[in-house]
């Protein structure tokens, strides 16, 4: 789910886990999504994680003037992935990306749901995004994901 959205960049999308990480292939994001799966895993738990994708989704609002609101604790006028993809470029760090990410773990886990595969759809969609996002900012920007301490610091 993170890695096909991408396929349009480098066609081996498929990834195979290896006991605590997926295997690197060559042409693929699995090095890329294995460092994501890190940074979220090690990142502080946000008190809500839809703040962080707020000021995503208010970034897009005000420096791209898309023409979207917040009805409801709903963002309307475009598709919500893209709206925060959007509003990633000017994420430094991809801060909000990574915070709002480990929010939806650390929720899951509250829900009993250890395992990505165990989430509620729709948040295992959102989550998946998230990551899909990270790693497209890592190659658009031809940087790496830098971790927490170096995020905040």
């Amino acid at each position: 789910m993170v890695l096909r959205p991408l396929s349009h960049i480098t066609a081996n999308w498929e990834a195979t886990w290896d006991d605590d990480h997926y295997q690197l292939e060559t042409d693929s994001f699995t090095g890329d999504l294995n460092e994501i799966i890190d940074q979220i895993a090690i990142a502080t738990r946000p008190d809500r994680y839809h703040d962080n994708e707020d000021r995503l989704a208010e970034r897009v609002l005000t420096e791209l003037k898309w023409p979207i609101q917040k009805k409801g604790g709903r963002w309307l006028g475009a598709d919500y992935q893209s709206i925060l993809e959007q509003g990633a470029f000017r994420d430094f760090g991809q801060k909000e990306l990574a915070t709002a990410a480990a929010g939806r773990v650390q929720m899951a886990l509250d829900f009993g749901q250890p395992h990505f595969d165990e989430m509620d759809d729709a948040h295992m969609t959102m989550l998946a995004a998230l990551m899909t996002i990270m790693i497209y900012h890592r190659d658009c920007d031809g940087a790496s994901v830098r971790v927490p301490e170096q995020i905040d610091g």
